[in-house]
């Protein structure tokens, strides 16, 4: 379950990456640790994301909460990426990463193919949208095994 802190940091920090040239991906909160650990995960939009990136928003986004007295009790803030598999599976990064390149790996064949390639134009309920070369692919979500972010 999502901690109810969640929304307003999430809302809090978009604003401070942005200004970096980040994306917030996701942010949890460990509760069960001593001090609670908030751990944000971010992307660079331009490059891949490097320790500089962690440590220029761990800086400001720090600042913004503080100001912000959002978390009414003591903690420890980690910035993060979210690693190299750059699969995407939550509703954000699915917004965030909206126009880039992914491959869409799937259970059974659509069209007699298990991948798809192209950029993303949007997840729903039910249906993953891409465009292949200025066409509208659509690939119904209980198909997809896997959303993979391309890197090139």
């Amino acid at each position: 379950m999502t901690h109810p802190l969640i929304p307003s940091i999430i809302d809090l920090a978009t604003p401070v990456a942005t200004e970096l040239g980040l994306a917030v991906v996701t942010a949890v909160f460990y509760t069960n640790e001593r001090p609670p650990i908030l751990r944000v995960d971010i992307r660079s939009l331009e490059a891949e994301t490097g320790l500089n990136d962690c440590e220029q928003m761990s800086r400001s986004l720090e600042a913004a909460l503080d100001e912000a007295e959002l978390i009414p009790f003591p903690y420890n803030l980690e910035i993060s990426s979210p690693g190299a598999a750059n699969t995407l599976t939550t509703d954000r990064e699915f917004e965030v990463f909206r126009g880039f390149t992914i491959t869409v790996q799937l259970h059974q064949p659509l069209k007699g193919k298990t991948a798809f390639k192209g950029q993303l134009k949007e997840r729903d309920d039910t249906t993953l949208h891409l465009t292949q070369k200025g066409k509208i692919v659509n690939i119904p979500r209980e198909l997809v095994s896997a959303v993979v972010l391309d890197s090139d």
